[in-house]
């Protein structure tokens, strides 16, 4: 009876949308294990724009979807029991966004490379091992979230993909960063924190567009390229929770059995604060490593040299040999000097239009504390 007066509903939802004309469809939540014939009867719903599927049972997707929804801009199928993307979803042109997150997906067909006006393609937590090259074609991609699958590889294409600013790997079990990532002219926001990677393109980090890199939770990661310099570096989606360890405004913290980075200028080493080394721990928040190397810095000539001026240009470059004289600012509490940022951040932080795609807690400082446990105060704000 249940059945019934569900299936009743639905078909009297789908007919008032056709009579009316609705250019969107909210079918979510209705415990669907297959397409609704209703959907595809006669011409269809030729004034549709965006259909909502979420959460229901279906496993795949009709044949002749493109033809029956030939104006589709948005299609949400998030949360079903999708097993592959079939070759006719490539013939939906208009097609802008698309979400199969949270499905079975095995397989993504060829065909998604039609889909030439896609701006957005969620296909995270499935089990997809590879992904086709022709996602490469996706010119006017902008977002890709491809999180929580099986992946060894990126699609071999991806670089063609000009229009693409936020990548989203989270997760997978891919070893390397391909270096043709690096002439993505667009790319803002790279995150592939929970993999395998070993190694990072010594060219990451050279666009200026590139401003986000989440590497967190990659275990045999041993450095980072020097293009990363100043960039925004730290974690992905965990919350900090300080635990035994102790940090200190101008104290780096201790991290036993590891060997800390540095950077030599003639007889003079600088050790690089352990932050920098700790960066695949969930319990450590990560500064820009330029605010890093200054503060470094700062405290060496300062606080044991008592003499900036044995620090000579060749050592630093102009603007930041001014920036070491003369600090932007300092901790409200415990007068921590801060070179590059005024208002720091504490991570995991997700300002993005990437923020829907993560789950967890954003934090962000809005007084002027340094990044030290005794001094940073923080209001939590729910993503």
């Amino acid at each position: 009876m249940c059945c019934l007066v569900m299936a009743s509903e639905l078909c009297k939802t789908i007919s008032e949308a056709k009579l009316e004309r609705h250019k969107n469809l909210f079918l979510n939540y209705r415990n669907l294990h297959h397409f609704p014939l209703e959907l595809l009867k006669d011409e269809g719903l030729q004034y549709l724009e965006r259909l909502y599927m979420k959460r229901n049972s279906l496993t795949t997707l009709p044949e002749n979807l493109a033809q029956k929804l030939p104006n589709l801009v948005e299609l949400y199928l998030h949360s079903n029991n999708i097993v592959v993307v079939p070759e006719a979803i490539g013939s939906l042109v208009k097609l802008q966004f698309l979400d199969l997150s949270d499905n079975a997906l095995e397989i993504v067909c060829p065909e998604i490379g039609r889909l030439r006006s896609l701006r957005h393609l969620r296909l995270a937590n499935n089990q997809l091992k590879y992904l086709p090259a022709e996602v490469g074609d996706l010119r006017e991609l902008q977002t890709l979230d491809i999180s929580t699958n099986r992946l060894i590889t990126l699609p071999e294409r991806l670089h063609m993909c000009l229009s693409l600013q936020y990548l989203t790997a989270d997760r997978n079990h891919l070893w390397y960063v391909p270096r043709h990532l690096c002439q993505l002219p667009s790319l803002n926001e790279l995150s592939m924190a929970g993999n395998r990677l070993a190694f990072l393109p010594l060219d990451l980090g050279r666009s200026r567009e590139l401003q986000y890199v989440y590497v967190d939770n990659n275990i045999h990661l041993k450095g980072l390229p020097s293009y990363l310099y100043n960039k925004v570096i730290g974690c992905s989606g965990t919350d900090y929770k300080p635990k035994d360890r102790h940090l200190s405004c101008g104290s780096p913290i201790q991290v036993s059995e590891v060997k800390l980075l540095s950077f030599s200028s003639g007889q003079l080493t600088v050790f690089l604060p352990a932050e920098v080394k700790s960066i695949g721990t969930e319990t450590d928040h990560v500064l820009p490593l330029q605010e890093l190397a200054m503060r470094t810095l700062y405290d060496i000539y300062y606080r044991f040299l008592k003499d900036l001026n044995f620090l000579t240009p060749i050592s630093l470059p102009k603007s930041l040999l001014e920036l070491l004289h003369c600090p932007l600012g300092h901790c409200h509490r415990c007068s921590q000097p801060m070179f590059t940022i005024v208002y720091p951040k504490l991570f995991p932080l997700r300002e993005t239009p990437m923020a829907g795609l993560h789950q967890g807690r954003t934090t962000v400082s809005f007084v002027a504390y340094c990044c030290s446990t005794q001094c940073l105060q923080t209001f939590d704000l729910l993503s």
